[in-house]
């Protein structure tokens, strides 16, 4: 019988990971490509023969999504999996559409064969949604298992967007690492918090040769998930975030429902920016499609390193980039921060916008703020050039890191940072991590 030939759509993170544990070495398939979206700069490459192993001695061809319809009939494709997240429920079923009209299957693999079992205890922290405060949770639950004397080492969502080889498995444990591995910004936003609360974290390619390291250094493994995509390893506790200020998402987006409804623990972040209504939408949801989850209720609580300096000022606020991107968010913590401080204004960067981050304006309605788009050298100049022409008095740095550190910015700036801040009246972070506390 000749081999299912296989396509697999992705954006350089989930799409890899579903090879490593499904396809690669299974004698009845043949991965004829990969297709790319969602991040810049990730099409036309290849995944190369050291990471797909024997049986692709020439590496997988990676092409833009757009070329989906001709890739199936000219490679003769079989089955296509969709495999990247943060896509709404119709979108999903448009792009399944379009393959079977092609003449192909559309599939969707599940935790059964993509999950894969750690030898220490393990906690996921995954969402409906990117953007709803993953990373503030995370570092949160570190600093919970930390005091209670465990060694603690997270994992995150893959974003190998360089040498895909280099980038196989990758460990921080110093800011110097994020140089040596040539990270763009959004890397720089997930790792850096990390390393300066001294917990190790590891990235890349393949999670097999991930966990075997991480694993081996670790009394507890805390998986930091990208977008709203599942987890890779098996979670003995799963956390699942949602965002009051998207209520109704939580059910409309793929895969954060199936993250919904497969959670241990619900957490509902942003409470001191939702209103009455959006929470107890939320409530009814849970109530109706995991009652069974202990529900969370946290405050997500902005500081700025210098409040005074924003009251009275015209302020370009910098947010973080896929939150406003594919996460559709239009206001992030620099924003709260700027309302809160008085700003007189919070000037829309539109009209000094150039290059591809004036293609990502016209892409997404991201609203009055500029998104932190690092993704190469180009961009970072072309964000530290809009910065420089806009004509206000400061500028809001709402992203997780200190743009400071990587581009250049004359203007004066305040520092924006954003923590969990679990609610008294709430079961607590001790109370949910029980299982992995010993």
């Amino acid at each position: 019988m000749s081999k299912r030939r296989v396509l697999i759509m992705g954006a350089a993170g989930r799409d890899f990971h579903n090879f490593n544990t499904v396809y690669r070495g299974d004698a009845d398939t043949s991965v004829v490509a990969f297709t790319a979206t969602q991040i810049p700069f990730i099409d036309d490459r290849r995944y190369p023969p050291e990471l797909a192993g024997p049986g692709y001695p020439d590496g997988i061809q990676i092409y833009d999504e757009s070329e989906l319809g001709r890739l199936i009939g000219e490679l003769e494709v079989d089955d296509v999996v969709f495999s990247y997240s943060d896509v709404s429920h119709e979108d999903v079923m448009h792009t399944a559409s379009e393959v079977i009209a092609a003449g192909a299957n559309f599939v969707l693999l599940g935790p059964r064969d993509t999950l894969i079992k750690a030898t220490v205890p393990t906690v996921a922290v995954t969402a409906v949604r990117t953007g709803v405060g993953k990373s503030q949770t995370t570092r949160a639950i570190a600093g919970v298992l930390k005091d209670a004397g465990k060694r603690v080492v997270a994992v995150r969502h893959p974003m190998p967007y360089g040498d895909l080889v280099a980038q196989r498995v990758q460990r921080y444990a110093e800011l110097a690492d994020l140089d040596r591995f040539e990270c763009t910004i959004e890397e720089r936003e997930e790792y850096e918090p990390h390393i300066t609360s001294g917990t190790v974290i590891y990235a890349g390619v393949d999670y097999g040769a991930i966990l075997e390291q991480a694993q081996a250094e670790a009394d507890v493994l805390l998986w930091d998930g990208g977008n709203n995509d599942l987890p890779f390893y098996t979670p003995d506790v799963w956390i699942t975030l949602v965002d009051p200020l998207r209520a109704g998402h939580e059910l409309t987006y793929h895969p954060g429902e199936a993250n919904l409804r497969a959670a241990d623990v619900i957490l509902i972040n942003k409470m001191d920016s939702a209103t009455v209504a959006q929470v107890a939408q939320l409530d009814r949801t849970i109530g109706e499609v995991n009652p069974t989850a202990t529900v969370i209720k946290a405050n997500s609580r902005v500081s700025v390193d210098d409040p005074d300096a924003i009251r009275g000022k015209r302020v370009l606020v910098v947010e973080d980039g896929p939150t406003l991107t594919h996460g559709s968010m239009k206001i992030g913590a620099g924003v709260v921060a700027a309302q809160r401080g008085g700003a007189a204004e919070i000037v829309d960067p539109r009209p000094w916008a150039i290059g591809t981050i004036a293609e990502t304006f016209e892409k997404y309605d991201v609203g009055a703020v500029l998104p932190a788009m690092g993704y190469s050298d180009g961009q970072l100049q072309e964000m530290a050039a809009i910065i420089d022409a806009a004509d206000v008095d400061l500028v809001v740095i709402g992203t997780p890191i200190d743009l400071r550190r990587v581009i250049d910015i004359a203007k004066p700036a305040v520092r924006v940072r954003y923590d969990l801040d679990v609610l008294p009246e709430s079961p607590q972070l001790t109370d949910v991590l029980k299982p992995v506390l010993g």
